[in-house]
């Protein structure tokens, strides 16, 4: 097992302003309790620098007009009159200085990690600053400019014509990345993710199967406000599972937003650093049986700057370099960033059982998810266990 995490201080400079929920803050924070804890050892687990993505990787996913745009409104006193055409200089995407180089720095990140995998230099690859799930062709959504994780799929797809598993368990639906893909039955997209009933982007529903040929490889699983860590988990390893078998990948990208904690503040479910840690070894086991353990694995959300991020993604760095690590938070980290933090940080890496009460609605908000699940093997399964006889 080779492993090999995408840092550098570069991916701050991916900032809106200073009271943004999107804080470039998180991957300090998550770098240095991963250096902190002993989890790299210069060897088989190894910290690597990324790279600025191409014009021509950025033009597989987005539209040239839209990049331009991107480029113009970046620079200094631009004129921005229009720029709502492009979804920039919104509540949620402001424009910022050079924000073309800041974010096809986190492309080339992403780029950089499925270099690695593809290559076999290494099995898996963490860019952490990555998982940019919904900006679109030709706008911008949700905190993303541009997709990093169309950019590497569509490379993926052009250089090894590779099929590929996209797995999204950020709290919000992957929107963008699906859209991208939507009509490709190369690429099969699955995401976990709080209703959009209740959460942007407003998608994500079982009915949102694909389009054309590409019909039977989106599927997609929301589950309701207050879920709580079984049920996540459940669903997910029984859901991913048949996927696999069926579709047969060859690699896994995998958005590892960290926004369904309870302590989140965007979202609205209640699970704990449990399901980073579960749902990784989850997925590293799937990528054994299938793909050689293949993995290209980004960040994604977390507003949960101080008190979650950091642990979450540590624990999914973990299970991907199939680590064990000490109960406790190191004392030098705690100690380094006491002082900026907001808050109290925890001194335990994981949440403690029992550490969040459960909701009165548990049982229902569990059966909820359970017909969701059983919805999606009705519908999308059986189209996909057809056409998977073809490959």
């Amino acid at each position: 097992m080779k492993a090999a995490l995408v840092w550098d201080p570069s991916f701050t400079s991916y900032r809106f302003r200073s009271d943004h929920p999107f804080n470039p803050k998180r991957l300090e924070l998550t770098a240095t309790l991963i250096e902190a804890m002993g989890l790299l050892d210069g060897d088989r687990f190894r910290m690597v620098s990324p790279r600025i993505a191409t014009d021509e990787e950025l033009l597989r996913v987005h539209s040239a007009e839209y990049l331009a745009a991107v480029q113009r409104l970046g620079q200094r006193d631009a004129d921005v009159r229009g720029a709502s055409r492009w979804g920039l200089g919104t509540e949620d995407n402001p424009i910022f200085p050079r924000m073309h180089e800041a974010t096809a720095m986190v492309v080339g990140g992403t780029m950089t990690a499925a270099e690695m995998v593809m290559s076999g230099e290494v099995d898996r690859a963490f860019a952490i600053a990555g998982g940019l799930h919904h900006a679109h062709r030709e706008r911008a959504s949700g905190f993303c400019i541009y997709s990093d994780l169309g950019a590497a799929i569509a490379w993926i797809r052009e250089r090894y014509d590779a099929r590929v598993l996209y797995i999204d368990y950020d709290a919000h639906h992957g929107d963008g990345v699906q859209g991208l893909f939507y009509t490709d039955p190369m690429v099969l997209t699955f995401s976990i993710h709080e209703s959009g009933r209740y959460l942007f982007p407003g998608t994500g529903f079982p009915d949102e199967l694909g389009e054309g040929d590409g019909y039977g490889y989106s599927f997609n699983l929301p589950v309701e406000p207050h879920t709580e860590d079984d049920s996540w988990i459940s669903n997910y390893r029984d859901l991913l599972t048949e996927l696999a078998d069926a579709f047969r990948p060859e690699v896994i990208v995998l958005q590892s937003g960290c926004d369904a904690h309870v302590l989140d503040p965007l979202t609205h479910l209640r699970c704990t650093t449990r399901i980073y840690e579960e749902t990784t070894r989850i997925t590293c086991e799937v990528a054994d049986a299938h793909c050689g353990g293949r993995m290209i694995v980004t960040g994604g959300g977390g507003y949960a700057v101080w008190r979650v991020v950091p642990r979450a993604w540590t624990l999914v760095w973990a299970a991907l370099t199939e680590q064990e690590v000490s109960r406790e938070v190191p004392h030098d980290w705690l100690e380094r960033w006491q002082g900026e933090s907001p808050c109290l940080l925890p001194t335990r890496l994981r949440d403690e059982p029992g550490s969040y009460p459960s909701v009165p609605r548990r049982a229902e908000v569990e059966a909820t998810n359970r017909r969701a699940l059983e919805v999606l093997r009705r519908t999308g399964l059986p189209i996909l266990r057809g056409w998977s006889l073809g490959f």
